[in-house]
């Protein structure tokens, strides 16, 4: 007697097809696209869904998480710094606190935890996706992102020439780390001026980055990372407290500014 149910291998194929190419063409048009699924991307996105919001976050790699998977120096434990424990309260993952006021938790347990809270709020994903561009409207708002698969940076364009295609959103949150990758769009049209990452200064930089996150150009949100590069933050290593608080932040502006 067979344990799984009896399929045909096309039904597997349309089952994959016919239910991506529905999301992607629903998503086509909705409240709020984030670029960049890491900590920060991930809290926002997680916060936004559960108020009710429809949300796309974009990523180029095929996995979600960033660095929030591996923490620093490819060694699997994150640290925070209070009060963000709040988070891992608020996710349900255990902490020490080796120091007064630092937090160590497994990186493969609070980014899955996160991961799996986005999802549960309803956040869905498109993943080894990049920006190529921003949709601009005449007002000179930001209105969307032009997208391509991320594989096709690898290929000549000699090879392979695909257009692109755009997704239009009511906000854009550019959550893309130190790349800032959708703040580099506006730069590249003189609209922006980014400063660079300063060096690292955790106590200096976590502030910061927090008090900063929010509405950096009509229709576009900073968060995480990406605040540091447009403003010349320094950088605050591997710990992730202040990319979990602004990702908070930046929802909170995203809703500020669509209503």
């Amino acid at each position: 007697m067979a344990l799984f149910a009896s399929v045909r291998e096309k039904d597997v194929t349309r089952a994959i097809v016919d239910s991506f190419l529905r999301q992607f063409s629903d998503y086509a048009d909705c409240d709020c696209i984030i670029v960049g699924g890491g900590p920060s991307g991930l809290w926002c996105g997680k916060d936004l869904a559960a108020a009710g919001y429809k949300v796309l976050i974009i990523e180029r790699n095929n996995y979600v998480g960033g660095g929030f998977w591996i923490g620093g120096y490819f060694m699997n434990k994150v640290t925070i710094r209070k009060p963000a424990h709040e988070c891992l309260e608020e996710l349900g993952v255990p902490y020490e606190e080796p120091y007064e006021g630092l937090c160590v938790c497994d990186g493969p347990h609070v980014c899955s935890a996160l991961i799996a809270a986005a999802c549960k709020a309803g956040v869905k994903f498109a993943s080894l996706t990049c920006v190529d561009d921003i949709v601009l409207r005449g007002d000179g708002r930001v209105a969307g992102v032009v997208i391509n698969w991320t594989p096709i940076r690898t290929i000549p364009k000699e090879i392979a020439a695909l257009d692109p295609v755009a997704m239009e959103s009511k906000i854009v949150v550019d959550s893309t780390g130190h790349d800032a990758s959708v703040i580099g769009c506006l730069e590249r049209r003189g609209l922006i001026k980014t400063r660079g990452m300063g060096a690292m200064w955790i106590n200096e930089s976590e502030d910061a980055v927090v008090e900063k996150t929010g509405l950096v150009y009509p229709g576009l949100v900073a968060s995480g990372m990406a605040v540091s590069t447009l403003y010349g933050l320094p950088r605050m290593g591997p710990t992730f407290g202040s990319m979990l608080i602004s990702g908070k932040r930046a929802a909170q502006a995203v809703i500020k500014e669509i209503g």
